[in-house]
């Protein structure tokens, strides 16, 4: 079984001696690289640079730069995407996010992690545990978002927050670890003043 084939079933892989991931993660920088040097009105280049990164993408979606990821492939996105600046997505496993999802600045969605023992942390070894968020998800500034979490629709993630643990569908959660502080209601709709 190779490193990459490990990595996909959620067992302990070596990524920092293993030349095929290393070179895919080369490509991918690189990759970033130029996006995040492309200038910021040369929209039509930056959407095919990056649908020729990420795995799976939709037709209207929006990422701004700078963005780095690991790998891209394993990154797919729904219909009406959007993530701001300082975007990190360490994707040794899926990230998989639905349609309408906002993320505000500084966010960072990390699959990977490293063992607790330190005999096989100093061999270089990681796990890769997939991300899953719905749609319709507003996730704010300074999120981070931990290995194996998913994160379900209509759900707002507060800025700041370090989501260890999956959060349910349609409630507001926040804080360090995130918990979910109260659900969406009817109320909410009539929130702020539209004129």
């Amino acid at each position: 079984m190779t490193e990459k084939e490990k990595a996909q079933k959620g067992l302990l892989y070596d990524a920092n001696n293993d030349k095929a991931l290393i070179e895919e993660r080369l490509y991918a920088k690189s990759m970033c690289y130029e996006y995040n040097q492309l200038h910021p009105q040369k929209m039509e280049e930056r959407t095919a640079l990056l649908k020729k990164l990420l795995g799976k993408t939709s037709e209207q979606f929006l990422i701004e730069q700078p963005f780095v990821c690991d790998y891209g492939y394993n990154i797919e996105i729904g219909d009406n995407f959007y993530i701001n600046h300082n975007s990190i997505m360490l994707d040794g496993a899926k990230i998989t996010f639905g349609d309408n999802v906002f993320i505000a600045p500084n966010c960072a969605f990390y699959t990977a992690g490293h063992p607790l023992d330190v005999e096989q942390r100093n061999q270089g070894l990681e796990y890769a545990y997939p991300i899953t968020v719905g749609s319709n998800v507003w996730i704010g500034g300074g999120v981070t978002v931990l290995p194996g979490v998913t994160i379900g629709d209509n759900t707002v993630i507060g800025s700041g927050s370090v989501v260890t643990k999956d959060i349910p569908a349609n409630v507001i959660a926040v804080g360090n670890p995130c918990r979910v502080i109260r659900e969406i209601t009817e109320a909410d709709k009539t929130k702020y003043r539209r004129d």
